[in-house]
């Protein structure tokens, strides 16, 4: 029984610690709320993290790895690039609708570096997420580019294609009131979750695809 009960709780540390983070931020969360939150005494808490940024960097690092899983298919599958750069999408869009705080808690860790300790970047934690993140970036950057060789995309820049797509999608799932009042209805309603996929497709049909193709239906 120890065996399952050890992974189980330090899973839900981590869910914990992700849907507080996502709403303050890293300077904003206690680790005793965490414990409390999640049923677990402080001491229990530290059996799995010896401190609040190795808790943060793996919420990040964990987070990270479940968004590869839904973009990995779209990078390994053959076919032309814009078919699988829309499933890139897709994936984006599936893996932030059924993980909401993920949107937030990437958009303030873009920005919340000072906030952590200096001996964060050492940590095997935030290498980890360094390292995932890298390996997303470089897979839709080689997925770009190679769609402007074969002349499948336009002669873009995959840098500034991939802050596009990117902005367009993280930012939408995390804009909260924003984002509903803009809408008018709940961001991760299924509707509003199916016409965000239409929206950035179409952007991409007519924004990517070379002068004089025709953008599947």
């Amino acid at each position: 029984m120890k065996g399952t009960d050890v992974p189980s709780s330090r899973d839900k540390i981590l869910d914990v610690a992700e849907a507080l983070f996502a709403r303050r931020g890293y300077a904003g969360v206690g680790l005793r709320e965490v414990a409390e939150r999640s049923g677990l005494s402080k001491s229990a808490l530290f059996h799995h993290f010896p401190g609040k940024v190795q808790l943060y960097c793996e919420v990040l690092h964990r987070a990270l790895r479940r968004m590869e899983e839904h973009l990995r298919p779209a990078l390994d599958a053959a076919g032309r690039v814009p078919e699988r750069l829309e499933r890139w999408v897709d994936g984006l869009i599936d893996g932030l609708a059924e993980h909401p705080p993920v949107a937030r808690l990437l958009l303030r860790a873009l920005v919340e570096d000072e906030s952590l300790p200096p001996e964060a970047d050492d940590l095997p934690e935030a290498k980890a997420a360094e390292r995932a993140l890298a390996s997303a970036l470089a897979g839709i950057g080689s997925l770009i580019r190679a769609g402007v060789e074969r002349g499948e995309l336009r002669s873009v820049s995959a840098a500034h294609t991939i802050q596009t797509l990117v902005g367009a999608t993280v930012y939408h799932f995390a804009s909260g009131e924003i984002g509903e009042g803009l809408l008018g209805r709940p961001l991760l309603s299924a509707e509003a979750v199916r016409r965000r996929r239409q929206e950035i497709k179409h952007f991409m049909r007519h924004g990517l695809l070379p002068a004089g193709a025709a953008p599947e239906a």
